[in-house]
């Protein structure tokens, strides 16, 4: 299965911030959202990534002052991404080995999704289940 596939089902819609907004904004944005990152767009191409775990990560360090910073302040500034024709075995790879939770999906030069360890452990749990009705199925018939 590809990124294509889980992006056909969840949608093609990005959530995004300038790296001027103020942390707080782009806190506010994730909280009404019910999202965990944001990618940070500057003329059009991805300047960073804004995750929780920056969040934390910055307050921890600075305090509640760090809502008053940019965001361009805070985010992870290299960011990996993948295409739609990776597999899922590939970006669960990714996402393991460099310890983050969300890709941005690059068709080319354009942004066309972003992608979440949710919805990879969704994709996986559906396949599962239609690999047990088919079991199920095969074993009633035979």
């Amino acid at each position: 299965m590809t990124v294509r596939a889980i992006l056909d089902t969840k949608g093609h819609q990005i959530i995004s911030v300038t790296p001027d907004v103020k942390l707080s904004a782009a806190v506010k944005l994730l909280s009404e959202r019910r999202i965990g990152a944001v990618l940070v767009i500057a003329d059009q191409h991805i300047d960073g990534i804004l995750s929780e775990r920056d969040i934390v990560r910055v307050i921890g360090e600075r305090g509640a002052a760090a809502l008053d910073e940019t965001v361009h302040n805070v985010m992870t500034h290299k960011v990996i991404n993948c295409k739609p024709s990776d597999t899922v075995a590939a970006i669960m790879e990714k996402m393991t080995s460099g310890k983050f939770r969300h890709l941005p999906v690059l068709d080319g030069d354009k942004i066309v999704g972003l992608i979440s360890i949710g919805d990879v452990v969704k994709w996986r749990v559906k396949e599962f289940e239609a690999e047990q009705e088919a079991l199920r199925d095969y074993i009633a018939t035979a």
